[in-house]
């Protein structure tokens, strides 16, 4: 199953959920799970952010080599899942891609999905959502640029934890 994460610049939160997701694959040995990022309005070819990839590190993910890359309708078609940090990125992947809509969700929207159902398949996620509203407010991950060190902790904790629980029990 190839997962694409999605933020605006691709350089800290969708960018650790790559690597995050990677270094899991590779932690139980599967080549099924295949992860990949990109920015709505990124700068193709910037590195991670310096915090973000240090972070990134203590919770065991590799951030060496990565280069961010700006979202076309090409790279959201080939996902099979799409994950986005906040639910204006879901619309963007959408308004690009719209045939991606029944595949593209927020993060935390797909965890809370699949946990309040079950789902193990990304079509299960989807028929969720009918079943499993929220009115809480939106359903995004906090971007932490321009924040402390402590801010990029929390959100690389949450966004670990949100693709570990995704990565563990939804299959394509």
């Amino acid at each position: 199953m190839h997962v694409l994460f999605v933020c605006t610049e691709n350089v800290s939160r969708s960018a650790t959920a790559e690597r995050i997701t990677t270094a899991f694959a590779e932690e139980v040995g599967t080549t099924e799970l295949v992860a990949s990022s990109a920015g709505t309005k990124a700068k193709a070819g910037q590195p991670m952010e310096k915090t973000a990839a240090a972070v990134l590190e203590g919770l065991g993910g590799d951030p060496s080599g990565f280069s961010a890359r700006g979202l076309t309708a090409e790279i959201a078609g080939e996902a099979d899942l799409v994950l986005t940090m906040t639910e204006s990125d879901r619309d963007e992947v959408v308004k690009l891609a719209p045939k991606q809509s029944k595949k593209t969700f927020t993060l935390k929207e797909a965890a809370r999905l699949a946990e309040a159902s079950g789902a193990t398949t990304v079509s299960a996620l989807d028929a969720a959502r009918s079943k499993f509203t929220t009115s809480d407010g939106p359903e995004d991950v906090a971007d932490p640029s321009g924040k402390d060190e402590d801010t990029y902790l929390s959100v690389g904790s949450e966004i670990a934890e949100l693709t570990g629980a995704l990565t563990r029990s939804v299959r394509s």
